[in-house]
């Protein structure tokens, strides 16, 4: 995916080394759901509202138009958040997906009246303190709604390559897009309500509402990549879902234990995952991404 010209974000953070496991055992995309509460209301209800203010009418994105957004955080040991990201070209990389991700979405909130806050991306190594808590490497990248926060330790795509054959930028790139996906469902107030009702339910259903945000947040990614398709190459389309089949529960499931248990499920199977992402890049429109009401 060609974001060379793109400046990175601003909003970055070097979280430093915070010791803790090594490994990427449990290849998460981990949503740690303590957010803000919403008050009142179902998730269908939240869900639809949030994703008819989303609708946008027209179709492509290009990036510009209202331009990026305002920069906020630096890093921790006081250089720009621009010099984080400079570090290495991995983390160049996913700075100016979000800074793409930053802009499209700003986009997409100001054409439905709505106000978009942008996400801070905090790399680290090994392990780090967080607005939701301690967490480590093991848990793969992750977004926090507390802080909002996308968390990597981008050794974690040695891992996406070397175990789960998941090759080229744009797995890479999924990567980062997913978790703004969460960062979006912040914003709508999804996130908070499913945490809510996930502490009514069984841990049966809270598995089951975890896999419906998972996928929605596979979902937004897609239309994030849709709104920029003049920056994809060939391949890029093939190397998200390449990724995408790579960490479904099932694939996992039965590469660790040999046998795949569907109530235990958290981000849904290899072809859910696959099937929204799909269906982000064909449509390209948030509205179609409600998996709390479309039948799996």
């Amino acid at each position: 995916m060609r974001l060379d010209d793109l400046d990175p974000t601003n909003n970055a953070r070097d979280l430093g080394s915070g010791g803790g496991g090594g490994g990427f055992g449990l290849l998460g995309f981990l949503p740690l759901l303590l957010g803000r509460g919403m008050g009142c209301g179902g998730i269908g209800i939240v869900l639809v509202i949030g994703l008819i203010y989303l609708a946008m009418s027209g179709g492509g994105g290009l990036l510009g138009g209202g331009g990026a957004p305002t920069t906020q955080q630096g890093s921790r040991s006081g250089g720009s958040g621009a010099a984080v990201c400079q570090a290495s070209p991995e983390r160049l990389e996913a700075c100016r997906v979000m800074t793409s991700a930053d802009q499209t979405w700003a986009q997409i909130f100001q054409a439905s009246g709505q106000q978009y806050k942008p996400a801070t991306i905090n790399f680290f190594q090994g392990g780090a303190q967080t607005g939701c808590g301690a967490a480590t490497s093991a848990v793969g990248p992750f977004y926090c709604p507390s802080d909002d926060g996308v968390y990597l330790d981008t050794a974690f795509f040695n891992e996406l390559e070397s175990r789960f054959g998941a090759k080229g930028d744009f797995a890479r790139i999924y990567v980062i897009a997913h978790e703004m996906g969460h960062h979006i469902q912040d914003l709508l107030g999804t996130s908070g309500e499913v945490s809510q009702a996930q502490a009514r339910a069984s841990k049966t259903e809270g598995n089951r509402l975890s896999v419906q945000l998972e996928l929605q947040a596979d979902c937004f990614a897609g239309v994030w990549a849709a709104r920029n398709r003049s920056r994809l190459e060939p391949g890029d389309i093939e190397e998200g879902m390449t990724a995408a089949n790579a960490i479904g529960d099932d694939t996992l499931q039965k590469q660790a234990q040999g046998q795949v248990v569907p109530d235990s499920f958290t981000h849904g199977t290899s072809a859910q995952r696959m099937q929204w992402l799909r269906r982000g890049l064909e449509t390209g429109d948030p509205a179609q991404c409600n998996t709390f009401e479309t039948a799996r």
